[in-house]
């Protein structure tokens, strides 16, 4: 293996091995690091096993719903099974993409990289010579510096549990909190969800997210507001965990889930004059760091834009681009976000608050889509929608949706958004009826 490179990758997560595949198509000489699993968060312990731990919720609920409707039962989630049908996609992972690497001739290394000085690195003691890197080291779940945070586990341990314990705690109201909450509540266990203030989810409209904890509250999970938790502690009853006001809890596991922090306080990047700090690696409009050959891509760059899996692929794809013919600065799309509970809450472009503050050019139509067609065949509980419209163009801007189906949605509601079509355009359309897609001519 050559130890000069044109191209450094530290990082075989979805934007690394991107990046490494777009610059070996273009005929580099491209290295891709990795110390963990090849595959990186995503689909090894992130939004794929996340995703089909999921299925069987949206099943169970969807039973739920048609009960005295059309059916009669509803089932049970038998954790074992789904679990094994889990880690027969996330097993595979790892192997099958170090083969997809080295199936496209490009070079591998597993192990720690470590900048030592400009355009040379270090993997686990092996020298490596370069001209560029590009760091796509992700992000890590964050561990509240709690007395006893020796018994947090993370969504990564949630995500391979064995069995479903009795009684589970989630300590932070994000897009974690939320997700895993809904699912070990569908799984049978008594969910508590604790959160140091009472605006928890605080990307989206603040009325959508009361809307879901109520829907989440009758299912059964106990929300905790402005509890800030001070201690766990193990005792023979289960982990006890405390909070500044006096509150106790007892539980079998506790999941911190108040967020994630960057993986970038490992690589010595003060020896390269790359900026870093808790929000991330610090780039410019060209994904470039304070060291011009040295670029950040995906969760682990500092940029204000959502940290996902396809804004990672967005971000690689430029990187090729700049690493190859140089050009102009970054264009992000508008990018949708997605909270996969029950039901489902998404958010693109404008928001309701946002347009508030603009009468004159934006309306906010404010939709309570449950006797819709859509919803009502599946008896389903709520569906809402606000939806921003450009009152000088007609077009939508902007829209919040919380449904069972709001992750389809959002997808039709950013393509009308991105190619600002307007109601007169949508008309121009047929669309396959009754459908949700039929139902987008009611939103405007």
């Amino acid at each position: 293996m050559s130890t000069q490179y044109d191209v450094v990758v530290i990082g075989g997560g979805p934007a690394g091995t991107a990046v490494a595949s777009g610059l070996k198509a273009k005929g580099k000489n491209v290295l891709i690091v990795e110390s963990d699993l090849w595959g990186g968060t995503c689909p090894n312990r992130g939004c794929d096993p996340k995703k089909i731990l999921l299925s069987a919720v949206e099943a169970k609920v969807a039973a739920q719903n048609l009960q005295h409707a059309g059916l009669t039962g509803v089932p049970d989630v038998d954790w074992p099974a789904l679990m094994a049908h889990k880690r027969g996609y996330t097993d595979k992972i790892n192997d099958g993409t170090l083969a997809g690497l080295k199936g496209q001739a490009i070079d591998t290394l597993h192990g720690e990289a470590f900048f030592q000085a400009d355009g040379q690195l270090t993997v686990d003691g092996t020298v490596i010579a370069t001209n560029d890197v590009v760091i796509a080291t992700g992000q890590r779940p964050a561990i509240l510096p709690v007395t006893g945070h020796e018994y947090f586990k993370t969504s990564t341990d949630f995500l391979d549990l064995d069995t479903m314990p009795k009684r589970v705690t989630f300590v932070g109201g994000g897009y974690v909190g939320f997700e895993l909450a809904t699912i070990a509540n569908a799984a049978g266990a008594d969910v508590h969800l604790i959160h140091h203030n009472d605006r928890l989810l605080k990307e989206f409209d603040q009325t959508m997210v009361q809307a879901l904890m109520a829907n989440l509250t009758d299912a059964g999970v106990q929300f905790d507001l402005n509890q800030d938790l001070q201690s766990i502690t193990q005792e023979a009853d289960g982990l006890h965990l405390k909070t500044a006001t006096g509150f106790e809890l007892v539980t079998d596991l506790v999941i911190c889930s108040a967020g994630r922090v960057p993986n970038d306080d490992h690589l010595g990047l003060a020896h390269v004059g790359v900026q870093f700090g808790r929000h991330g690696i610090a780039v410019n409009d060209h994904l470039q760091t304070a060291n011009p050959h040295i670029y950040a891509v995906g969760d682990v760059s500092d940029t204000p834009i959502p940290k996902l899996t396809p804004v990672a692929g967005f971000e690689a794809r430029y990187v090729v681009g700049q690493l190859t013919q140089p050009g102009a600065p970054i264009d992000y799309p508008v990018i949708p976000t997605q909270v996969y509970a029950a039901p489902k809450l998404s958010q693109v472009g404008l928001s309701a608050a946002e347009a508030a503050a603009q009468p004159d050019r934006y309306v906010v139509n404010d939709l309570d889509m449950t006797k819709w067609f859509t919803y009502y065949r599946f008896n389903t509980k709520q569906a809402l929608a606000k939806v921003v419209v450009d009152q000088t163009t007609g077009q939508v801007v902007g829209a919040t949706v919380l449904s069972d189906l709001a992750d389809e949605m959002i997808n039709y509601l950013t393509l009308l958004i991105e190619q600002r079509l307007t109601t007169a355009d949508l008309q121009r359309l047929v669309l396959a009826y009754p459908t949700p897609a039929s139902d987008l001519q009611y939103l405007y």
